[in-house]
């Protein structure tokens, strides 16, 4: 299937088997854009939020369920499901999309964010990161190589390069080592990718340095990759600071390709962030928010759990078309979740999930009318003055 394995030694890019195609661009002052990626699974409307399905499922909801949100592209994540259930085992069951039952696109991360955020005693050296296991204590090595080969026995329509995730606060010195690391790393992956079904994207780092991000853009973009990615944001650094560099970064991208940002996040840093011309994001907020009881509406914030909605007979969002807003009352969802009832999580995951990804539709309507500038403000005025009498009312 796809391009034949490459001679030893050849580091020519073949064609991609993931294909970004640049339907417009706003006219009204930002640059934001619509797009459409072609993937071997189908294809995916840009910009786009993907759901975080860690180690095989996105928590709270079934395949059944993201297909009637119209959830375009999903993530799984490399590092957990390496540990459990392994690679190999997802491999013999047929790849990733057979396992768990999912025919539409989907993306995997390379593992690196998770050996430096969770796993236990981890050094890295320039062969990779070298860390115990923070489910059974067992000493594994990931190196870019072996990240490639999961990432390519899962079998994501995109799959990562292996990087190092600094905290964009960490000092010059080791930032600057870290990203040449990282560059020499991508270079290495690069080698071991077959392109028999999975496309490869590169990995931008460099913290809030403006200076760093640019001379590491360079050498990642001097690769050609069917797509690349902003990492190391949303890390530490305050929201404003990380809008301020993604609008840096993002530019530095190569237009003619996808340009996905890692890991973010808010509906305000989606919807700025797109503005910047960033085209993909993921993050745990949606489904994270929903198993703890806050819920994200078009009237502000919801925190279920709060007694004042104990005889609240709306729905959780009254503009909302979910299932959950079609069909139960706030008072019927706080007491599920006091009650500490599965369903509850199951019925915030699927309207937050709902926000989410109708937000990015109204996005793309944005772009396609040509106003998105308006969008973006009005959106944000909206959001600050939500979070304002959210915090009064406290």
């Amino acid at each position: 299937m796809g391009e034949p394995r490459k001679e030893k030694g050849d580091t020519r890019v073949p064609p991609s088997l993931v294909r970004y195609e640049l339907l417009h661009e706003d006219a009204s002052g930002t640059r934001a854009r619509r797009g459409r990626l072609h993937t071997p699974h189908g294809l995916v409307e840009t910009p786009i939020f993907m759901p975080v399905g860690t180690v095989g499922s996105v928590k709270g909801v079934g395949p059944d369920d993201l297909l009637t949100l119209d959830a375009q592209i999903i993530l799984g994540n490399t590092y957990h499901l390496m540990l459990r259930p392994g690679d190999d085992l997802v491999g013999e069951m047929g790849g990733l999309h057979r396992f768990i039952s999912w025919d539409r696109p989907m993306l995997t991360d390379s593992g690196g964010f998770q050996v430096f955020s969770l796993a236990e005693k981890r050094k890295i050296t320039e062969e990779g990161a070298a860390f115990q296991s923070h489910l059974d204590g067992r000493h594994i090595l990931l190196s870019p190589e072996r990240s490639i080969e999961i990432q390519e026995t899962l079998g994501a329509d995109i799959i990562m390069a292996f990087d190092e995730c600094p905290p964009s606060t960490e000092d010059r010195a080791y930032m600057e080592k870290s990203l040449a690391r990282t560059t020499r790393w991508l270079h290495r992956c690069v080698k071991a990718w077959s392109r028999e079904r999975s496309s490869l994207f590169g990995i931008v780092q460099g913290g809030l340095n403006k200076d760093l991000r640019k001379a590491h853009a360079e050498q990642v973009c001097a690769v050609d990759l069917p797509g690349y990615a902003l990492g190391g944001y949303s890390v530490g650094e305050t929201p404003e600071a990380m809008h301020e560099g993604v609008a840096f970064s993002a530019p530095l991208l190569p237009r003619d390709k996808p340009r996905y940002l890692m890991g973010v996040g808010t509906p305000v840093d989606l919807v700025t962030c797109v503005e910047h011309g960033v085209d993909m994001f993921d993050c745990v907020l949606p489904t994270r928010c929903a198993r703890n009881g806050l819920l994200f509406t078009s009237e502000g914030k919801v925190t279920i759990r709060n007694a004042t909605y104990a005889k609240d007979p709306r729905p959780a969002d009254p503009a909302c078309s979910c299932y959950t807003c079609r069909n139960f009352s706030r008072a019927y969802l706080r007491h599920l979740f006091v009650a500490g009832e599965i369903l509850a999580m199951r019925l915030n995951t699927l309207h937050n999930l709902h926000y989410f990804l109708g937000l990015m539709k109204q996005v793309r309507q944005a772009i396609s009318e040509d106003r998105y500038a308006a969008f973006a403000r009005d959106f944000r005025e909206k959001a600050r003055a939500q979070e304002a009498e959210r915090t009064k009312s406290k």
